[in-house]
């Protein structure tokens, strides 16, 4: 993710988090919800993770193919802990619940993620605002991302072939999983 990009996303948990009584004040569910998208392997679950762990939320799956009514969808949801992040992994590829004019969320946060890239395949009533409130494209894998990734997984802040990454990286699509994997191949950088 680049560094702009992950501020933003950052600043914007950070606001959420410390406005629950702002919620209330205004009559507002305290909710939050991210759609993430992007091809496969560009980092949309790890961000998941990621905003789990930075808020301290619990984390639950959902698999929609599995709900069939939006009573047992709720019903599911009142199982979940306060302070949670619901994922609707492949939101676009999940079937259409019934009744759905009746389905309402008191999740604190959700966050659904497609991995095509063609956000005009989802429902528009899913896009507004209220329900995904930030849309965060996830991409193929950046220099300053290899940078990242390089530091993480080798300690290496800057290597002599690094420009010359940069230069492939521009003109190949690499997802980030992929350079992971070949950066797990060797301790040797």
């Amino acid at each position: 993710m680049e560094p702009e990009e992950k501020r933003k996303v950052k600043e914007d948990l950070e606001r959420f988090a410390r406005r629950k009584a702002y919620y209330s004040r205004v009559g507002k569910a305290w909710k939050r919800g991210y759609l993430l998208h992007g091809p496969p392997g560009t980092g949309k679950s790890s961000l998941i993770a990621a905003m789990a762990n930075f808020l301290r939320f619990d984390f639950y799956d959902l698999e929609l193919t599995e709900v069939r009514s939006n009573s047992t969808f709720r019903k599911l949801l009142v199982r979940t802990a306060n302070r949670s992040i619901i994922v609707v992994e492949d939101i676009d590829c999940t079937i259409e619940l019934q009744d759905r004019k009746d389905a309402k969320t008191d999740s604190e946060s959700l966050v659904g993620s497609g991995n095509h890239d063609d956000k005009e395949r989802l429902d528009p009533a899913l896009l507004r605002s209220g329900r995904m409130d930030m849309h965060i494209h996830m991409s193929y894998c950046s220099p300053s991302g290899f940078k990242t990734l390089l530091s993480n997984y080798h300690n290496v802040d800057d290597h002599p072939l690094c420009p010359e990454v940069d230069l492939l990286l521009r003109e190949v699509e690499g997802t980030p999983a992929e350079v992971a994997e070949e950066l797990l191949k060797s301790d040797d950088t």
